[in-house]
């Protein structure tokens, strides 16, 4: 179901499934609270859904300017809107699951207010104060094809850069990155970044699973190698035919590492 979430300034799109269905044990379970990439919006978790909400309830929503959100006009962090969806739904502790943007929210979530993170899964992950992701060539490409109002463009960059596994034509990511692209500029000079988290990854003290795509930049996959290391006890999951949309490449292989990360969550 459908709901308006305020935050500072403005407002999100959430969606939640709630308990309605569920069995009495699965019902007062944990709940899954997941964030969307930066190339997509909470849509991208459209396949994976099926195999989580028989046993979960399920929370995503879309970040400003992504999706259903609208544009931001004040200044903002990702992690105290994440803040804010959990306010709204009155969750005092949660499965937090971010993929790419938002894996690095959740990380700056865990680290400043771990009381209410039971559990971390963190799918092709950023995270703030790693160099090395955003290469200067890349960030001026995407600059001149900008200024240059080239969409189509940007679309074919992005899935040269973070498509790798994907099918030709590659429809589901192709829709996802052209719906999500205008977020890239609506948000800049509003979102202000987090603080660096990846010298603070050993603090984590939590169930955590990391899935890296091994068709994904290898950028990324060098930065999720050194999370996963850096975070106590982290399961890495080294997944051979992803890359930087394994929601879409692989729903069924991420929808069991999340239901086993619950569990794992509940067990503690």
């Amino acid at each position: 179901m459908g709901h308006t979430v305020q935050v500072k300034g403005g407002e999100l799109w959430a969606d939640d499934t709630g308990t309605d269905g569920l069995a009495g044990e699965a019902a007062a379970g944990l709940p899954l609270v997941l964030l969307h990439a930066g190339v997509g919006d909470s849509r991208m978790w459209d396949p994976v859904l099926p195999g989580l909400t028989a046993r979960h309830r399920v929370i995503r929503y879309d970040a400003r300017g992504f999706g259903r959100s609208p544009k931001p006009t004040v200044s903002y962090t990702q992690a105290d809107d994440l803040r804010s969806v959990l306010d709204h739904f009155e969750l005092d502790r949660v499965v937090l699951v971010g993929s790419s943007m938002g894996g690095r929210t959740v990380v700056d979530l865990a680290l400043n207010d771990p009381a209410r993170v039971a559990a971390l899964g963190l799918l092709v992950p950023g995270v703030n104060g790693y160099d090395g992701l955003e290469s200067a060539e890349v960030m001026e490409e995407i600059g001149q094809l900008a200024t240059a109002g080239d969409m189509d463009g940007l679309v074919a960059l992005a899935l040269r850069l973070w498509g790798g596994a994907g099918p030709h034509p590659d429809t589901e990511a192709e829709a996802l990155v052209r719906a999500a692209i205008p977020a890239w500029f609506t948000t800049y000079g509003h979102e202000v970044p987090g603080a660096p988290a990846f010298d603070r990854l050993g603090e984590l003290d939590l169930p955590c699973a990391l899935l890296l795509g091994e068709k994904d930049q290898p950028e990324v996959i060098r930065c999720n190698e050194e999370m996963a290391a850096r975070i106590p006890g982290c399961r890495l999951v080294r997944h051979p035919d992803c890359d930087h949309f394994p929601t879409l490449r692989a729903p069924e292989d991420v929808a069991r590492l999340l239901t086993e990360l619950g569990e794992r969550a509940a067990a503690v």
